[in-house]
């Protein structure tokens, strides 16, 4: 049996143990931003525009939820700008495939999709085409998920 000594140093240091457990469990950020920069450089906008990956340019940057994002022009950046939960890749930009199951993971820029007006990311080519097998079902599994994955 614990003495009475032991109980009280235990009791003692168990708020500067708890907080410690808070303080150093950061979690993941809300967008997934290599290096700070969001989708790796690409421009958003471009998914929709151009129906495909269009590298962004550091001049047209801006800051949006923790990460810097690039743009291939001028309009582009005011127009993500006007509107940037309408843009912005889905789950943060973490991998759609990985979040419907889960668990965050990075995505590839060019492992894409847009469905019903919303972009969605995948881990690389391969992870598309299984997203691709069930998109409605995995839509509807990560939107259960998410936020809660990045706990």
């Amino acid at each position: 049996m614990p003495s009475r000594r032991s109980v009280l140093a235990l009791l003692a240091t168990a708020p500067a143990a708890l907080s410690l457990g808070t303080a150093a469990r950061a979690g993941t950020p809300e967008t997934y931003a290599e290096g700070g920069v969001a989708i790796n450089g690409y421009d958003p906008i471009g998914y929709f525009a151009n129906g495909a990956p269009v590298r962004g340019d550091k001049a047209h940057s801006l800051m949006w939820r923790g990460a810097t994002w690039h743009f291939a022009s001028a309009e582009n950046r005011a127009l993500f700008e006007s509107d940037p939960v309408r843009w912005a890749p889905q789950y943060g930009g973490y991998c759609a495939y990985a979040v419907s199951q889960g668990y965050t993971a990075t995505t590839d820029p060019d492992a894409w999709s847009v469905v019903d007006d919303k972009l969605y990311l995948n881990y690389s080519r391969r992870v598309r085409r299984i997203w691709a097998r069930d998109i409605p079902g995995h839509i509807r599994a990560a939107d259960a998920n998410w936020p809660a994955v990045l706990d």
